[in-house]
């Protein structure tokens, strides 16, 4: 995955920088790039620093491919670069580790910890970028809907039932889900 989101960005920012025709650069990036502290604000505006730089992972990468994206747009000042950190998308048609998290008849929790989660509905992505595409909004931006939910009010308003578990067994019955090939889907993408 580093390879196809970090690597891959760096190739296309290139061929950006080489193109006189390119005007504008939409890159998507996550929420995820503001890690998950508990002593993290309930929201974060974007222009907000997190207190820990994520160390691993996907919101390792995503960090590192806005810090390309920062020296794109530094030196092609006159192409628009617009950065869109989306929270979890949902929606009908939305297929992804944390719509599988919902989706199970007992959903796994981290026993003493009721993460904060904030959504986007997939229509709501989809018109972001669009106008994005289609017009100069540079900059960066945090794409979710108004506030907060946390996962037991998630579960709750889902009908679900929950089996919470202390953390180190979570994440060793969750490596041996996944190398059963019984889910998809890790602590850092659910909890």
């Amino acid at each position: 995955m580093k390879e196809h989101n970090v690597i891959g960005t760096m190739q296309l920012l290139a061929a950006c920088q080489r193109s006189a025709l390119v005007r504008r650069v939409v890159v998507r990036s996550t929420t995820a790039v503001y890690g998950s502290s508990p002593r993290d604000p309930a929201v974060f505006t974007e222009d907000a620093e997190p207190p820990e730089a994520p160390s691993h992972g996907y919101a390792k990468d995503a960090t590192e491919v806005e810090g390309y994206v920062r020296g794109f747009a530094r030196r092609r000042p006159d192409v628009t670069v617009s950065t869109l950190r989306f929270a979890n998308f949902m929606g009908p048609g939305v297929d992804s580790p944390l719509t599988r998290y919902f989706a199970q008849p007992m959903v796994p929790t981290v026993l003493g910890f009721d993460p904060r989660l904030q959504f986007v509905h997939e229509d709501d992505g989809v018109e972001v970028l669009r106008r994005m595409a289609l017009e100069d909004h540079p900059g960066t931006y945090n794409v979710a809907g108004d506030g907060v939910l946390l996962l037991s009010q998630c579960v709750r308003r889902a009908g679900l039932l929950t089996m919470p578990i202390p953390s180190p067994a979570f994440r060793m019955l969750g490596d041996l889900a996944r190398g059963a090939g019984l889910v998809d889907f890790s602590p850092s993408n659910c909890v």
